[in-house]
């Protein structure tokens, strides 16, 4: 899918233009290979099946074409360090996915889930740090990173919830919840003030799920862990929701007194 710019006849600028745009689609490209090749691995190693293996592919298939789209409207000239680590954590996501699939017929190797897991979240601290140090931050990487970390949230929710119960869901769950309601009130969309408190629970979420799901601790242990990841993103959402509602019953001020608040 190459973005050539259509406004324009002269064709070394449109080659200009095709040539990164091909560069920044063949990445996602190399992110679908490489998902495919752990697959095969895992598939290997554990005789896979078919749910897993059908899960897996899909959430390859279905992340090479929501990124490539992305990336087509996006217009990014490269797709930077920091992308290429979120895709890589993508591809360990993916891989979690597929064995929490195929739990549902055996339980995976325990060692290998927690293994993939810890991997994927420890990189989630690193894609945002490259992003700033190489100064390649974009909206559209931010997203990436964002849908990463909830699609994890919610396949550990669901590994979790085969031994606690399906109220653990509500932690996968409740980030989709939140953008199906923004479609229902619009003023859930408006941009939420820097949190260290919201990046410190969502950063949770993962850490706990991952300590309940490694079965370290007895059955009681693991519902106080998890209880305690859902209280604490209960109260996040919460903060937000209510900090967003306030936010929309001000009024907005009229355009004619903003524009002589300017000229004075």
């Amino acid at each position: 899918m190459a973005l050539i710019n259509l406004n324009h006849t002269d064709d070394g600028y449109d080659a200009y233009d095709a040539c990164p745009a091909r560069s920044v689609q063949q990445e996602t490209a190399v992110g679908a290979g490489a998902q495919i090749l752990l697959l095969a691995l895992l598939g290997t190693a554990i005789g896979m099946g078919t749910a897993g293996w059908l899960t897996g592919l899909a959430f390859a298939f279905a992340s090479w074409a929501v990124l490539s789209r992305a990336l087509h409207r996006s217009r990014l000239p490269s797709f930077g360090p920091a992308n290429r680590v979120t895709l890589g954590r993508a591809t360990l996501v993916g891989g979690v996915t597929a064995l929490v699939a195929d739990s549902f017929r055996s339980a995976p190797p325990l060692s290998l889930l927690v293994g993939l897991t810890a991997v994927a979240l420890i990189l989630d601290g690193v894609d945002g740090r490259v992003a700033r140090r190489t100064g390649t931050s974009t909206p559209l990487g931010a997203r990436f990173d964002m849908e990463v970390d909830a699609f994890l949230i919610l396949v550990l929710s669901v590994y979790v919830a085969l031994d606690l119960g399906p109220w653990v869901l509500l932690i996968g769950g409740m980030r989709y919840v939140f953008v199906a309601a923004a479609r229902v009130w619009p003023w859930l969309t408006a941009p939420l003030p820097p949190s260290t408190a919201r990046k410190t629970v969502a950063a949770l979420q993962g850490v706990l799920l991952l300590l309940a799901g490694a079965e370290l601790l007895p059955r009681l242990g693991n519902a106080g862990v998890v209880a305690v990841a859902l209280g604490l993103l209960v109260w996040s959402f919460g903060r937000d929701v209510r900090w967003l509602w306030r936010r929309s019953r001000v009024p907005a001020a009229p355009v004619t007194a903003v524009r002589e608040l300017v000229a004075q």
